[in-house]
């Protein structure tokens, strides 16, 4: 009976001592895995710290990056609107001298147009006291005519007409139409057409006898 129950209690120490084994085994088994899986991780941890250093960083350059080119457009913003301000106060001083100039101008324009009238009118009254003074001349050549030296008629047989021919000289041997002209003066349209008409020989005769 003894014996029995040694081999039992030997068999049950030895069961028990495999069992601790295995459970040993099993449980560096575990604790291997774990350690690996921890290793795992801290390298996958490691590789995420990584990654998040460097995109920090990156993030912090971007962003250093924007400040820079948002300094550098505030600053050509403002430099744009102080040369836009510049160039307004540079248009408006324009436009107001252009103002000045075009009211200067439009003075001195009205002053030419009242003088270029005032011109007009004296050349007017110049012309007319010219014309009227060549009329009298004229009329006064027409009547001292025959006394010129230029007259190469004999005012004996000269009958003065005025209108619209000036004289009539009767010589013996012909019978002569005369009209006197001084200085540019031309035949006015009524004496070319008599002169026209004696020139084509359109002259009659006529004997009126009143009873």
């Amino acid at each position: 009976m003894d014996f029995f129950v040694e081999i039992l209690l030997c068999c049950a120490i030895i069961g028990l001592i495999v069992l601790i084994v295995r459970l040993n085994a099993l449980s560096n088994a575990r604790i291997k895995k774990l350690k690996d899986d921890s290793e795992f991780h801290r390298a996958r941890l490691s590789e995420r710290e990584s990654e998040y250093s460097e995109l920090k960083s990156n993030f912090e350059k971007q962003t250093q990056d924007y400040s820079l080119k948002e300094s550098q457009l505030h600053k050509n913003l403002t430099g744009l609107r102080e040369v836009l301000s510049s160039e307004q106060e540079s248009v408006k001083k324009r436009e107001a001298e252009l103002k000045n100039k075009e009211e200067e101008l439009t003075k001195a324009l009205d002053q030419v147009q009242k003088n270029l009238e005032e011109e007009t009118e004296n050349r007017k009254k110049v012309l007319s006291q010219k014309k009227s003074s060549e009329v009298r001349l004229g009329n006064i050549a027409e009547k001292l005519a025959p006394f010129l030296d230029e007259f190469d008629f004999d005012p004996e047989n000269c009958i003065f007409l005025g209108q619209p021919i000036d004289y009539i000289s009767f010589d013996d041997e012909i019978i002569t139409v005369i009209e006197v002209k001084t200085g540019k003066s031309q035949l006015n349209a009524k004496q070319r057409h008599i002169r026209d008409l004696i020139k084509a020989k359109q002259v009659a005769w006529k004997e009126i006898r009143i009873k």
